[in-house]
């Protein structure tokens, strides 16, 4: 996958490429420089500050940790297909 780089250094993902990794605007990314120089891009996922409020539900009855923890292996499961998908294996 061929992208531009702009005169300001910037470079744009392609759309199918974004939704696949779940990266939207204001995702941060990391990029490392590898010893055969060619670059690694990883989507990094959201600090604890971003989870504030994100499992209340008001009127919602309260989730069991194994609920928690079932949910939490599918969304890793899920994202390791995507990122696999991706990479071509």
């Amino acid at each position: 996958m061929q992208v531009v780089v702009s005169d300001k250094g910037q470079i744009t993902l392609p759309q199918a490429l974004r939704r696949q990794l779940g990266i939207e605007p204001g995702s941060r990314l990391e990029i490392d420089l590898m010893s055969d120089g060619s670059l690694r891009v990883r989507a990094l996922t959201r600090g604890a500050e971003g989870l504030a409020g994100l499992l209340h539900r008001p009127g919602a009855p309260a989730m069991s940790l194994e609920a928690m923890d079932e949910g939490i292996a599918a969304a890793v499961a899920e994202r390791d297909a995507r990122s696999r998908q991706v990479a071509g294996e």
